[in-house]
Formats: C-alpha cells, structure tokens, sequence
C-alpha cells in the first residue's frame, strides 16, 4: 500500500498553556477555559496534543511563564510533538519573540488565534477589512518578531541600520494601511446607516449570543429564505444576515443574525466590527440565544450581557432563549432554570421545539410599541383609506352617514409619516370640496 502520496493535510500540532492563579482563578476553571481553546484550536485547524497550566500568582513579564516551565515546554517541543504552543491568555510582544526562540516553533496567543479564526471565516468584503484593519492593529506593536533573520548579522558598525530601516518601512506601510481600512469602513459605515435609514420604520429584533449558541440555525428556522450558515463551529459566520420575519397580517419584522461573542474577545474585534454590530445597537429588542445544554452557559450569558454593555448597549429590552433544550441530558435541571427566568423561552431550533411560542412572544414584544389610532374621513377618500390598510394593522371599521371610521394600531417609529399622510389627503380633500 502506497502511504507516500496522502492528499490529506497534516494539522499542526499544538499545546495549549493557560495559568491557574488561585484562588481567583481556580485550576477546574483554567481547565474549562483550556477546553473552549481547544475548540478554538480545532476551528482554525489545529489537533490539540496536549494542556499545560502552571499555578502561579503572578506572569512573569519576560516569559509568562516560570523558568521551570519554559523549559519543560521546550523539552516536549523539542521531542517534536509539538508544531506550534497557544496561550490561554494575551502575550505582550516581549514575552512572545523569548518564547519563541526559547522553543523554537511557532507561539500564539488568544487574540492572535481569533484573528486567525476570524480571517479564515471572513466572507464579505466588509468583514475581510475589518479583519484585516484588527490584524494590523494587533501587529504593529509586534513588527519586530518578523525580523528575526537580523539576528543572524555579525555584530558591528552598520550591522543596525538595515533591520531598524526596514522595520520602519514596515511600520509606515502598516499604518498606511490601517488608514485607508479606516477611511474604506467609514465609507461602509456610512452606506450601512443610510439603508437602516430606509427600513428604520420597520420593527428589529437582533440575535446576540456566545458564539456556537445556535443563533444562525435559529434564524434559519424562523425565516427559512434566510440561509445563514450554521455549524458546530465557533464563529461559522461574520457577516450579519437581516431577513423579513412574518408574525401575523401587517406585523413584519426585520431579524438580524450577528457575530458571537465568546469570553475575553479581543478589543480591536469590537473595535473593527464596529458598523456590523449596529445592527444590536439600533435594534428594537434582543434575543439572547444562550446554549442551555453547555456547562458553563450561566457565565456565557453573563459575558454576552457585559460585552453589550461594552458596545453601548444599555436597555433591557431582551428576551433570553434558552436553546438546545433537546440536548440537555438531565431534563430535571430545566424547571429550576424556568423558575429563575420566567419570562424566558426555551426552545429547540434544531428541533423546531416551542418555535411558535417564541414567535408569539417576539409579536407581544413588538406590540408594546404599536399605538391604537381612530381617524374619520369620508368615504370617497379611497386612497387615505388604502394607504392605512397597508401601511397600518386596521382593527375596525364602522360607517357613519358618509364618512367611514377607521381604528388602526401602527407602529410607533410610523406615526410620524402615518399623520403626515393624513394630513396631506385632508388638506387635499378639503381643496377639492
């Protein structure tokens, strides 16, 4: 058998390092934390050999870690197990070039492998620059890591001014770079507010949740032309999807799937991502889509709630969907959880369980802001009283002598055009009288 000819590619070899400072930051904790690295690790293509953690108060701010420990990792690289070592937490640039050299192979820290996560997911050309733009954000500070082969020169006169001229172009190109993401984003930004301008009449409902929560698979299931991508991947999507949610006759709504969070998500993300979570920050309402069936999902919901306090996002007005109820082993543990949350839901999407209760509640949340209207025209008036019944939900009619009186419910953000047309067809019919 032919062994030597294999189209499969060969996944990097990785070690994962997190520190356990007790007793903020317990061993079992680090451990959980290692856990959803690995998941990281996978996504980007990694095959994870092996964890690390060290019990330690404080990082050392040359190396992270403790000597002992640099050179215990050394030695499993070095036994060439090891293609590449993550770290559970950011390293600063000095840390990252001595661990490099120190084990010579390839040294990753969260952020940095969340870029890389991020890039290799990034679909639209919005979401390549806004990747890009926080990728050379993160590098601009570690440009000297890339000069490495200067440690090759001889020492002497001269020997100097090659890297450090080099580093500078380097350096000028990047925050060319970064200026023009800048500028092209706010261009992005700027068509982005002028068509949420155009549909701002309608009713949002934006999805929020941990990453892999379920939120595309969701959406998928209340608006079946949606198409957002779902895997059992973290971060399948970037690109926020915004479709058309039918409830009942004249209550449409417009539902926005958006990006994950997920526990110390990097600043320049948020920063970046700036124009795709407006999305959540003009919506009416949020569904907080939280994965039930997950250990840990109580502290997930709880960095989702202080990542939207992060991008300014400070009302209440979020409905919390438990998902993934079919996957949770010990059905037992649900009827606390209702206790705690009465006002939340708890569904299936993948299983289509209790969807039509949460387009019940969804349609009760978005009736709070619709206003009952009474108006009273004449019955030639036909336009005024075509337009109401499209654009309006009419709930009665009745005829009086020769005018007809409508009562209607609308929206509040439509109030505003709604009396405008009524006055203009008033003012209208009382020229042609």
């Amino acid at each position: 058998m032919d062994t030597y000819f294999s189209h499969e590619v060969t996944k990097e070899r990785a070690l994962l390092v997190g520190i356990s400072s007790a007793p903020e930051l317990t061993r079992s904790v680090v451990e959980e934390y290692l856990n959803e690295l690995e998941f990281l690790a996978d996504t980007a293509g990694a095959e994870v050999v092996s964890h690390v953690i060290q019990e330690r108060k404080q990082k050392d701010p040359s190396w992270f870690l403790g000597s002992g420990k640099v050179g215990e990792i050394e030695h499993i690289v070095k036994g060439g197990l090891i293609d590449i070592v993550i770290f559970d937490d950011d390293l600063s640039p000095v840390q990252a070039r001595n661990l490099e050299r120190a084990f010579g192979c390839k040294v990753l820290d969260r952020t940095e492998l969340i870029l890389q996560i991020f890039a290799l997911r990034a679909k639209s050309s919005q979401a390549k620059m806004q990747v890009e733009l926080a990728q050379l954000e993160y590098l601009l500070p570690r440009l000297t890591r890339l000069w490495t082969h200067l440690s090759k020169q001889k020492g002497g006169i001269g020997t100097k001014g090659p890297g450090e001229t080099q580093i500078e172009t380097d350096r000028r190109l990047v925050r060319k770079r970064i200026s023009f993401l800048k500028r092209k984003l706010r261009g992005v930004a700027l068509q982005h507010a002028t068509q949420s301008k155009e549909r701002g009449k309608i009713p949002r409902v934006a999805l929020v949740g941990y990453t892999n929560a379920g939120k595309s698979t969701l959406m998928n299931r209340l608006c079946p032309d949606a198409g957002a991508y779902a895997e059992d991947r973290l971060f399948a999507t970037l690109d926020t999807k915004t479709r058309r949610l039918e409830l009942k006759i004249n209550k449409v709504v417009l539902l926005s799937d958006t990006v994950g969070f997920i526990r110390k998500l990097p600043h320049r993300l948020v920063e970046s991502f700036r124009s795709t979570l407006d999305e959540v920050l003009q919506a009416d309402f949020l569904l907080h889509v939280i994965d039930t069936s997950h250990e840990g999902f109580e502290e997930q919901m709880r960095i989702v709630v202080e990542t939207l306090q992060e991008i300014g996002v400070d009302h209440e007005n979020i409905i919390n969907v438990f998902n993934k109820i079919d996957a949770v082993e010990d059905k037992e543990t649900l009827r606390p959880l209702r206790q705690k949350y009465p006002e939340a839901l708890f569904v299936s999407a993948k299983r289509g369980i209790n969807l039509n209760a949460l387009r019940e509640a969804i349609g009760d949340y978005v009736a709070r802001d619709y206003r009952l209207r009474t108006l009273r025209t004449h019955i030639s008036n036909y336009k005024l009283i075509g337009y109401l019944y499209e654009h309006t939900e009419v709930l009665d009619k009745k005829y009086v002598d020769e005018d007809v009186v409508l009562e209607y419910r609308a929206h509040y953000k439509n109030l505003k055009q709604i009396d405008a047309r009524i006055t203009a067809a008033e003012k209208e019919s009382s020229h042609v009288a």
